[in-house]
């Protein structure tokens, strides 16, 4: 701190100073997700102890940093999985997931059902778009919902 000058004085505070650090190890979380990840790395990035960090990440964030890249790692699969070119098993290793196990049961948990069924509902979808609008919205539209627009 330069003499003269307060915190408040330079616009700086510590509780700013520790949510930027907070935000630094959430980017390489988001970043790095497909990589292993323990919490002594991720709480190096934002120079804090482990259970320092952790504490403040889940204050900060309401979720900890194990959840947090759970959550980033099945966003990621979700969209391979609607691209349809992997097999489940190459997007589990992928995504940082080390067991193909682990990885459907917290898929399942999370989307709400297995990775198979998500890829063939998104492909579904992809192929008949119409499927999914109602028929009254159709007839109003004067729309032929027996042709597939693709």
């Amino acid at each position: 701190m330069k003499a003269g000058f307060s915190d408040n004085q330079v616009g700086w505070t510590p509780h700013q100073d520790i949510y930027r650090r907070l935000c630094r190890a959430r980017v390489l979380i988001d970043e790095c997700c497909h990589m292993p990840l323990d919490l002594k790395r991720i709480s190096r990035e934002a120079c804090l102890s482990r259970y320092h960090f952790l504490r403040l990440f889940r204050q900060a964030f309401h979720r900890t940093p194990h959840q947090y890249l759970t959550e980033r790692r099945i966003h990621k699969a979700k969209s391979l999985l609607a691209d349809g070119v992997l097999s489940v098993t190459d997007i589990c290793f992928e995504v940082g997931f080390e067991s193909l196990g682990s990885f459907s049961s917290l898929f399942r948990r999370h989307v709400g059902c297995t990775p198979v069924a998500y890829r063939a509902r998104m492909l579904d979808l992809k192929e008949f778009p119409r499927k999914q609008v109602p028929g009254c919205f159709l007839v109003m539209w004067k729309i032929d919902s027996s042709r597939p627009r693709f």
